[in-house]
């Protein structure tokens, strides 16, 4: 039987690390607090609610995004990626293992939105879109290089406050690094 709903809820289906979750949720609910408190991902953090500090940033459909902000009820039919489904099995992705390696946290609150948006950012680095930062925006040019200031700028709406931000940029230049080297390895084995 389907959960009785009212003009202010709404029963969804959130795809979350690629399963299927039903709930009924009010329609304020956001995706934070059902993450949180109605399906038990607490990887995502609360911190300060307004969408200022980056804590709580997941994935939807591969793009960063504030979970404190985003209404749970406009992430249905949507691809949610929280912290919990970014690691393959007992792998570490490739971001969670520069963490690691390169101590980009310190108490480790922030770290889980730190990743997450770390990992678009090499894909919106890769993909060649610009940030603040990006020199050259004609069409014809290169591909910019990701430097410390790019990852600085484009990791901005995330905050640490143990100030961890040398080894966190080390850390997504390591990533960004491993990245490109397996696009182009595998570039090479499709032309071959």
């Amino acid at each position: 039987m389907a959960p009785a709903t009212s003009s202010t809820s709404s029963a969804i289906t959130l795809n979350i690390n690629g399963e299927k979750h039903h709930l009924p949720v009010d329609h304020r609910t956001t995706l934070l607090d059902a993450l949180r408190e109605r399906l038990d991902l607490t990887g995502t953090k609360k911190g300060c609610d307004q969408g200022q500090c980056g804590a709580c940033t997941v994935l939807v459909d591969q793009r960063r995004a504030v979970s404190c902000l985003t209404l749970a009820v406009a992430a249905e039919g949507r691809e949610i990626t929280t912290i919990e489904g970014v690691a393959e099995g007992d792998e570490l992705h490739p971001v969670q293992q520069a963490f690691l390696d390169l101590d980009g946290y310190q108490c480790g609150y922030c770290t889980p939105g730190q990743i997450c948006s770390a990992i678009a950012v090499i894909e919106e680095h890769a993909a060649g879109r610009p940030s603040a930062v990006t020199e050259d925006l004609s069409p014809e040019a290169a591909p910019q290089p990701l430097t410390p200031e790019e990852i600085r700028e484009r990791m901005s709406g995330n905050l640490c406050r143990c100030g961890a931000y040398v080894s966190i940029v080390r850390a997504v230049a390591r990533a960004a690094e491993a990245h490109a080297e397996t696009r182009t390895a595998g570039a090479k084995e499709t032309t071959a």
